[in-house]
């Protein structure tokens, strides 16, 4: 077996549509899916039987590409009063090095938002 890609992954989170209003707005996301790939989002204590161990709203680390350059995911998050809690870094992600800036979302998720190194502008 040789696993080519990540299908989806699923946070969870107290409030769903704020969730989906932060993706939607700061980071320009479809509810649907993005690109090839999609975030589930699972209500805390609604009752639904998670297939995960622990849940826990806030608890997940999430690395995204935008197709927008550092600068302007930097001055993106400036507009919607995001203080990033580091950053830009140089990190090395799964296909070579990356420039990135981490903050969090509206449940307290890590959001890491990156750029190829070479392509952050």
């Amino acid at each position: 077996m040789h696993v080519e890609a990540i299908d989806h992954l699923v946070l969870t989170v107290r409030d769903i549509e704020k969730t989906c209003a932060f993706y939607l707005k700061v980071l320009a996301m479809k509810v649907i899916a993005f690109g090839k790939q999609k975030i589930n989002l699972h209500q805390y204590g609604n009752g639904l039987s998670s297939k995960a161990w622990t849940t826990t709203p806030g608890s997940a680390d999430l690395c995204l590409h935008p197709s927008l350059p550092m600068q302007e995911i930097i001055a993106r998050l400036k507009a919607y009063d995001i203080e990033p809690l580091e950053g830009p870094v140089q990190r090395t992600g799964a296909k070579g090095p990356i420039l990135s800036v981490y903050f969090r979302d509206s449940g307290h998720n890590l959001v890491e938002v990156s750029n190829p190194v070479g392509k952050s502008g």
